[in-house]
């Protein structure tokens, strides 16, 4: 039981059978109680659901059981994750001494991790990485280490505030949802357990009896080849990447039917944990999403056929306005629309780079050498100020081969000197599809919504923008590079809809403010956000459009310090959908969202979805 590295507000006096709600999240713990295998579990949900509360509670079970768990704070160092010198032992008896770190002390249990996405990515690579090794490996100032290393994750996540790489979150045997509790009595039961001065203990003792009694029974569970079979067919359907969900659902549904005391595997045991195994990882849900709305376009194109006739009697066989403007991709009216409604974006992880510039801004992490960054890590490289604990750890073991007596013997080439880390502004570029196939159905609204949101994002992260918006047979710079929100939101409000789409020259038009501002500011790092529907119909040259878009795209990949991200206004389940936006994407390396995507409910909404199948 290791509760000394439990924080002591996390100590909470709510037991793990006082928690109120949340069934398929208390499963799930208990499930990897009986069996590590079964891949550990990330509780999803918005602020105040009780996930923490839950995980400290779970902790008190752990501890019970005797396994050993520990919380990885939120300013976590490489050193005190994987282990360091020793620095007193070092110095006393001059030779290199290992510290254990946390990955280290936990070897046969449980890592808590709370607000998953708020950790540095490359703190969650080291994580998971000598997780899928089981070994431990440090290679640093001297130090060779190399242990086996086991543990189960189980984090929080609240996805308003920040998203996972879709690689960690697969990382996870199972998720669960926690949503707040929507009617009185259970919200008045809430209350009454936390008035109460004790817990459950006695339903706690039962329980982890029967989580060693199902551990006793696991080896001696058989498993059919039906099930098996079963198992590989609910993956295929659910339209899965990769293997993890086959194993963590084959591990998952033992550890369920030990619980429950079985002998034999059946697939209804499968069936009671799938849910919690494929919630994060199938893609049914984005196929459910994809058919509503083809259905409802059905019944709107119909009716819109309908209407068409009616009011046209005789000329009932022309095409309808919408299936023309659709067919074109484009109109000739122009048409200037409102600005759709304001919303909190989703957060956008992008790349680091290797420059070390003088940063602003709260953006993204770069290395910089301001006085005011945070140090990360230390390097013999001579720059900037100096590391003292690291200088300190390279001169320990020297120290009595030096003949040290009261002070630390430091020469030169124990200097180690301090890498920094601060947020980082971006320059950023709105390349906007102004055609007349954005007024259809008023997708233009939307998208205003979209880029008025965007823009106040990049306000708060004081960034400089600007817009460029092709349309007929041309793109231009309709707002110059500026700071002011006002001014931004102005011509915003002004941009007219209608004509063709001419998308290659918005992508070049791009590259020239990308290559101009780039000799000004040549630290400067570029955001292009390109909302289009990618119905492009207008080429540059005598090439076809859509291979003369590829060139342009592949060209725009390789741009230095710039990153993309494209946003897809085509409707989700249109009839007629090309789907060039997200080729557009892929050539240029970008992130891709549907237009819907990018509120920061989506991320929810999605979560919903799944947990309904």
């Amino acid at each position: 039981m290791s509760t000394r590295f439990l924080p002591s507000w996390t100590k909470s006096k709510i037991g793990f059978f006082d928690f109120v709600g949340s069934e398929s999240a208390k499963l799930g713990l208990i499930l990897n109680a009986i069996d590590m295998r079964s891949g550990g579990i990330l509780l999803l949900g918005k602020k105040g659901t009780g996930k923490s509360t839950l995980l400290s509670a779970f902790g008190e079970l752990l501890g019970i059981l005797g396994l050993n768990f520990a919380w990885l704070p939120l300013n976590v160092t490489e050193d005190s994750l994987l282990g360091s010198l020793d620095l007193e032992e070092t110095v006393k008896k001059g030779k290199r001494i290992y510290q254990k770190g946390i990955l280290s002390r936990i070897n046969g249990g449980f890592l808590f991790v709370e607000d998953i996405n708020l950790f540095p990515p490359y703190v969650l690579s080291l994580i998971t990485e000598t997780q899928s090794r089981g070994e431990l490996i440090v290679e640093r100032e001297g130090i060779e280490v190399r242990e086996p290393c086991n543990f189960v994750i189980c984090a929080t996540m609240n996805p308003e505030e920040g998203e996972i790489s879709p690689h960690i979150m697969d990382r996870f045997g199972m998720c669960a949802f926690l949503d707040g509790a929507k009617d009185k009595d259970r919200r008045k039961e809430i209350l009454r357990t936390n008035l109460l001065d004790f817990h459950k203990k006695e339903d706690l003792f039962h329980l982890v009896k029967k989580i060693n009694l199902s551990k006793d029974l696991l080896r001696n569970i058989k498993t059919l080849g039906d099930t098996v079979s079963y198992i590989a067919d609910l993956v295929l359907s659910h339209n899965v990447e990769g293997h993890r969900a086959d194993l963590f659902l084959l591990y998952a549904a033992l550890a369920y039917a030990a619980y429950f005391g079985e002998s034999e595997l059946m697939p209804h045991h499968v069936d009671a944990v799938s849910e919690l195994v494929l919630n994060h990882r199938s893609k049914k849900r984005e196929d459910l999403r994809d058919e509503k709305p083809q259905t409802t376009q059905t019944h709107e194109l119909q009716n819109e056929r309908k209407k068409d006739r009616n009011s046209k009697g005789s000329e009932g066989t022309h095409p309808s306005g919408m299936e023309a403007q659709i067919r074109n991709g484009s109109s000739d009216k122009e048409e200037v629309f409102p600005v759709g409604e304001r919303f909190a974006v989703r957060k956008f992880a992008l790349r680091k780079d290797r420059i070390v510039r003088k940063a602003k801004g709260r953006r993204t992490d770069t290395r910089c050498y301001d006085k005011g960054g945070r140090y990360v890590k230390s390097s013999m490289q001579k720059k900037g100020e100096i590391a003292i604990d690291a200088t300190i750890r390279a001169a320990a073991p020297f120290q009595k081969l030096r003949g040290r007596r009261d002070l630390l013997i430091i020469k030169e080439e124990d200097l180690r000197y301090k890498e920094k880390e601060r947020k980082m502004r971006h320059f950023v570029i709105f390349l906007v599809d102004g055609s007349g196939s954005m007024g259809v159905e008023r997708r233009m609204v939307v998208a205003k919504g979209a880029i008025f949101s965007l823009l106040a994002d990049c306000y708060q992260k004081r960034e400089k923008v600007s817009m460029i918006v092709f349309r007929n047979d041309k793109a231009e710079i309709v707002l110059p590079p500026t700071s002011s929100y006002e001014f931004a939101k102005k011509r915003l409000e002004q941009i007219p809809t209608g004509g063709k789409t001419p998308l290659s020259a918005g992508l070049t038009e791009t590259v020239k403010l990308i290559k101009t501002s780039g000799y000004k500011e040549p630290e400067a790092r570029f955001l292009v956000f390109i909302l289009t529907d990618g119905k492009a119909n207008v080429p540059l040259g005598n090439k076809p459009v859509v291979e003369e878009l590829r060139d342009i795209c592949l060209y725009m990949r390789y741009l230095p310090r710039t990153d993309y991200i494209v946003i897809d206004t085509e409707k989700r389940g249109s009839l007629l959908k090309f789907e060039l936006a997200q080729k557009i994407a892929e050539w240029l390396g970008a992130k891709y969202y549907m237009l819907e995507e990018i509120r920061v409910q989506s991320i929810l909404s999605s979560m919903h979805v799944g947990i309904r199948f």
